[in-house]
């Protein structure tokens, strides 16, 4: 059964926003080197520094083959997870709930030849 589950990343519109955060920065160095403010304008040298950082990690993310994405409609079989790849399997998980069947919407526990869930009404 394919289920949604939450993602873990970042997006190619925060790719974006990032970028945009970078020219907020520039145009910050620029106003405030032609007020004479000085120390002011390192401020805008922290936004251009973190803003390229997040920028070039969510087109990264976005472009890659394996991406995480902020939600996944998927079945355990079709598209692992690459974080329980990295950090160890989840034997443990599949064992705790062999058996048990969870509502895609709410999360309730279901049985599994329902057709729909008891809790939120969903069709499962």
């Amino acid at each position: 059964m394919k289920s949604i589950k939450p993602g873990r990343g970042p997006s190619f519109f925060s790719g974006i926003v990032s970028v945009l955060v970078a020219l907020f920065g520039v145009l910050w160095i620029i106003i405030t080197a032609s007020m004479g403010a000085g120390l002011f304008s390192l401020f805008g040298l922290i936004f251009v520094a973190v803003a390229g950082g997040q920028a070039y990690m969510h087109f990264k993310n976005a472009t890659s083959e394996k991406r995480y994405s902020a939600f996944d409609i998927v079945d355990e079989t079709e598209e692992p997870d690459p974080l329980n790849e990295r950090f160890g399997s989840t034997e443990k998980a599949e064992k705790a709930s062999a058996g048990k069947a969870f509502c895609p919407w709410c999360g309730a526990e279901v049985e599994k030849e329902h057709k729909f869930c008891s809790t939120c009404g969903r069709e499962l």
